[in-house]
């Protein structure tokens, strides 16, 4: 396969225009007209991993974490970053990140950590705000099914757990062609009304190109009228963290032992327990301190996340029990994601999940 038909399916599921600005998701090595008859799964590049990739023949290797952040302004092999580039160019393997774009959409690694507790009812804990559009637009009567089901084949029109929606009312349109004209009702040089449908939908932004270009395509007119207006609304659909309940409420030490077995943890950080029994639990793969305020909001028993500081546990103020199971541990089912992702969309490709555990983090 080419490596953009594998790419550009994984930035369908989460778009690059998702991640955060310090992020440096997408091809970051390659050529994304090359074919590969392979592709590893990793959660981190590193020099062993390149090897991994070069034993399995795989052109291919799919990351969560970008090995590259920064710019280079050379390339020495002077630290792992630019060895495992070095040797990653000689052997024509080309490598990929999804990361924070990953993290942030509803069946990414949040979901996927929900999924693994058991957790149920799940939502977006920090929803993103400004990312909404409305799209209005107006169509002859008879045309407006086919319009409608074009642009929300293209992703309009989904609100929460209902999809094709859109508002619906009837009117008229006035328009005149000049003689260099085509219309398709009416005649050229003369002034024309007809029966319109103003069909009114919304869309994430990142698909506008996407969502125009099958409005156009599947309009009936030569000149379509459109208008596209920004929408402070929060898109629950988009964001960091998620948060949902267990099946039955546990006693605090159960739940800490279900996220040592479901993790494979040697030990948990955590503030002091509160004596009560936990139902609802909020989560954030990697680093999440930034959402421990959202996450007291919302009601949480517990916030599951890595990479918290000494100072931050004294912000969970017996509110919330802070546990931190690491940046890798509470990450480590990515892998399973873009597995399954893969093999179930390519299923005669060749897809290996990587033996090597990049961990840089040991407990003795």
């Amino acid at each position: 396969m080419k490596i953009k038909e594998i790419t550009n399916y994984l930035e369908d599921f989460a778009p690059l225009k998702l991640q955060e600005s310090y992020d440096n998701a997408g091809l970051i090595l390659g050529d994304k007209n090359a074919e590969v008859s392979a592709a590893l799964i990793t959660l981190d590049v590193t020099e062993a991993i390149v090897d991994e990739a070069i034993e399995r023949k795989a052109g291919l290797i799919i990351a969560h974490h970008p090995i590259v952040f920064s710019g280079l302004k050379k390339i020495t092999g002077k630290n792992y970053v630019e060895r495992t580039l070095i040797k990653a160019i000689k052997h024509d393997v080309a490598i990929y990140a999804a990361h924070t774009n990953l993290d942030s959409v509803t069946g990414g690694v949040n979901g996927t950590i929900c999924e693994k507790l058991g957790l149920e009812n799940c939502k977006i804990l920090q929803p993103v705000g400004g990312m909404l559009k409305k799209l209005v637009t107006f169509v002859p009567v008879d045309h407006a099914n086919k319009v409608r089901e074009a642009i929300f084949a293209a992703g309009a029109g989904n609100i929460g757990n209902y999809d094709s929606c859109s508002f619906n009312t009837h009117g008229q349109g006035t328009f005149r062609g000049s003689d260099t004209t085509n219309p398709f009702v009416g005649k050229k040089g003369e002034q024309h009304y007809e029966n319109e449908m103003r069909v009114e939908t919304v869309f994430p932004d990142y698909l506008q190109g996407k969502v125009i270009n099958a409005l156009t395509k599947a309009h009936p007119y030569e000149e379509v009228a459109y208008d596209i207006y920004s929408l402070d609304n929060n898109f629950d659909q988009i964001g960091a963290g998620m948060i949902g309940s267990l099946p039955k409420e546990k006693e605090d030490k159960t739940f800490l032992r279900q996220l040592k077995k479901t993790f494979g943890l040697k030990v948990i950080r955590h503030t002091a327990l509160q004596e009560k029994k936990v139902k609802k639990i909020a989560i954030c793969g990697g680093a999440g301190s930034f959402l421990l305020n959202q996450a007291i909001a919302a009601g949480a028993d517990f916030f599951v996340t890595g990479d918290f500081k000494y100072h931050q546990f004294f912000d969970a103020e017996n509110k919330i029990v802070i546990a931190d199971i690491g940046h890798f541990e509470s990450e480590q089912f990515t892998k399973e994601l873009f597995y399954e992702l893969l093999t179930k969309k390519f299923p005669k490709f060749a897809v290996h999940l990587s033996e090597v555990n990049t961990n840089p983090v040991f407990y003795f």
